[in-house]
C-alpha cells in the first residue's frame, strides 16, 4: 500500500515535470523564431538536445529517489510480517539519519523490548509449566460452566481414574456425573460465594485433601483451580493416633480404677484381717505391675520405631536361649505341654541375646495365652537354607479366624479376648503390644517374622533370621 502510494506520487511528479519542460520548450521555439531568423535552426537543435537529456536525467532522479525510499518501507514491510509470523528476533538496517533512519530505529527498539517480553512470558509459562509437572498433588482448573480448563499429569491421572470408575474414560473435558459429588457442590459454592473451600474427601478407599479457589483474570474471575493432596497415609495415622489414645486410655483406666479402689479400702481399714490386706496389696503390686508393664512395653515401641534402640550384635546359640524363656513359663503352665525340638545344623543367628529373648518371651506367652489345658506349644528350629535360621512357635490352641490374621502385629490389637479369657483365667489379657514389639525387634535384625493359623487346630509364629558364618557348631540333640 505505501510502496503503490509512493509510486503514484512520483509518477506524478515526473509527469507535471515533463509538462512544464514542454510547455517552456513550445513557448521558447516561438520565440527563437521570431527573434532570431535564420539562426533558429541550429538553436532548436540545440535546445532540443537540451530538454531531452534534462527529461532523462529528471526521470533518473525521480527514479533513484523513489527507490531510496521505497526500498526502506519495504524492508519495514517485510521486517512486521516476520514479527506477526512469530520471529520475534527480526530487525531492520538503517540507512540514513532522515526520518525514515529514525522510524527504523524506532522499530528496532520496539521488537527489542517485544522480544524480551516474549522471552519472558515464554520463561513464566514453562517455569509454571514444569512446577505444576514436578507436584505431586493433582492441580485441576475448572472454566466458568463447569468445563475442565487444565490440568497437571497428576491431576489427569487422578481424573481418568474416578472416570473410569463409573465406565468414563473420554469424557474429561466437563464437570460430570463421574466427578465426585463433594467436588462438584465445592465447586458451585466456589463460584457463587467467590471464597477459598477447604475439605477432606474420601472416595472409595483413599482420603484427597481439597482445596478449591476462584481463579481471576483482569478483575473478572474465569474459573476456579483445585489443588488435591493425597491424604490416605495421613488419614491412616491420624486414626492409628486415636486409636493409640483410646487403647491407651481403655488399658490404663482398669489397673487404675483397682489400685484406686483397694487402696481407698485399705485407707479406710475396710480389711478384716491381715490376710485380706495382704490380698489388697497383692492386688494393687499386681496392677502396678501391669502399669509398668505397659509403660516399657510402649517406650521400647516408640524407640524401635524411632530406630533410637540399641542392638549387641553377636553369634547367638538358640537352643540355650529358648529352652531357657520355656522354663519361665513351665511353673504356671503346668497343665499345657511346652516342647522344644531343634533339627537345625547351626541355630548359631546374629543377633542381641537380650532383645531374642524378649521377641521369644512374647511370641511364647502369646500362645500360651490363648491355649487351655491339654494343649502343647512346641519351639521348633530348623534351617531352611544355608543362610537363615527358622523359629516356629506352634501352639495347638484355639487358632485365629482368616479375617484377623492381617492385623495380629498391630498395636493393641486383641482378637477374641473374652473368649481366651473365659477358656483360660490363668492368664489375664496382654497389652497387646507384644507381637508388635516382636516384629520390630526381628525386622531390626534384619529378618522376618510371620503367622499362620487353622481355626480349633494350630497357630504357627514363624520367625527368620540371618546365620553367622563363622559359628559351625551342630545342635545339641
Amino acid at each position: 500500500m505505501v510502496r503503490s502510494i509512493v509510486g503514484k506520487l512520483w509518477i506524478t511528479i515526473i509527469v507535471l515535470v515533463a509538462v512544464v519542460i514542454s510547455t517552456l520548450g513550445l513557448f521558447l521555439l516561438r520565440y527563437i523564431d521570431v527573434e532570431f531568423g535564420d539562426m533558429s535552426t541550429d538553436i532548436k537543435h540545440l535546445f532540443l538536445w537540451t530538454s531531452l537529456v534534462g527529461f532523462l536525467l529528471t526521470t533518473f532522479f525521480a527514479f533513484f529517489l523513489m527507490s531510496k525510499i521505497t526500498q526502506p518501507l519495504r524492508n519495514l514491510t517485510r521486517a512486521t510480517n516476520a514479527i506477526a509470523e512469530g520471529d520475534y528476533r527480526n530487525r531492520v538496517d538503517v540507512a540514513s539519519q532522515d526520518e525514515i533512519g529514525e522510524l527504523a530505529e524506532a522499530f528496532n527498539r520496539m521488537a527489542e523490548r517485544l522480544d524480551a517480553t516474549i522471552r519472558d512470558l515464554t520463561y513464566e509459562k514453562e517455569q509454571m509449566s514444569s512446577i505444576l509437572r514436578s507436584m505431586t498433588d493433582a492441580v485441576v482448573t475448572f472454566g466458568t460452566s463447569g468445563q475442565i480448563v487444565s490440568t497437571n499429569p497428576h491431576g489427569e491421572q487422578l481424573l481418568r481414574t474416578w472416570a473410569r470408575g463409573v465406565g468414563v474414560v473420554t469424557q474429561l473435558h466437563v464437570m460430570d456425573s463421574w466427578m465426585p459429588a463433594d467436588i462438584q457442590q465445592m465447586y458451585v459454592t466456589a463460584s457463587t460465594e467467590d471464597r477459598e473451600l477447604v475439605m477432606r474427601l474420601h472416595v472409595g478407599q483413599q482420603a484427597w485433601s481439597v482445596v478449591m479457589d476462584p481463579l481471576y483474570a483482569h478483575g473478572q474471575r474465569i474459573g476456579v483451580v483445585t489443588v488435591l493432596r493425597d491424604a490416605t497415609e495421613e488419614a491412616r495415622l491420624d486414626k492409628l493416633r486415636n486409636d493409640f489414645v483410646a487403647n491407651v486410655s481403655h488399658e490404663l483406666r482398669t489397673p487404675i480404677a483397682l489400685i484406686q479402689g483397694y487402696s481407698e479400702a485399705l485407707q479406710d481399714d475396710v480389711a478384716s484381717g491381715a490376710h485380706q490386706r495382704q490380698e489388697l496389696v497383692d492386688i494393687i503390686h499386681s496392677e502396678a505391675t501391669r502399669m509398668g508393664r505397659l509403660v516399657g512395653d510402649l517406650l521400647d515401641l516408640a524407640r524401635m520405631q524411632a530406630r533410637k534402640i540399641a542392638l549387641h550384635i553377636e553369634p547367638l546359640p538358640l537352643e540355650p536361649l529358648l529352652a531357657h524363656v520355656l522354663r519361665k513359663f513351665s511353673s504356671v503352665t503346668n497343665e499345657i505341654t511346652l516342647t522344644l525340638v531343634c533339627t537345625a545344623t547351626k541355630p548359631t543367628p546374629e543377633a542381641d541375646a537380650y532383645r531374642m529373648e524378649q521377641v521369644f518371651t512374647n511370641l511364647i506367652d502369646n500362645a500360651i495365652r490363648h491355649c487351655t489345658a491339654g494343649d502343647t506349644v512346641t519351639v521348633h528350629i530348623t534351617n531352611p537354607n544355608e543362610r537363615t535360621v527358622r523359629i516356629d512357635v506352634i501352639d495347638s490352641g484355639e487358632g485365629i479366624d482368616a479375617e484377623h490374621i492381617p492385623y495380629v502385629f498391630e498395636r493393641f490389637y486383641k482378637a477374641d479376648t473374652s473368649r481366651a479369657r473365659k477358656k483360660n483365667p490363668m492368664h489375664t489379657g496382654g497389652t497387646g503390644l507384644g507381637l508388635a514389639i516382636a516384629q520390630q525387634l526381628v525386622h531390626a535384625h534384619g529378618g522376618t517374622i510371620s503367622v499362620s493359623s487353622v481355626r480349633n487346630e494350630q497357630t504357627t509364629f514363624s520367625v527368620t533370621l540371618p546365620l553367622s558364618h563363622a559359628d559351625e557348631e551342630s545342635c545339641l540333640p
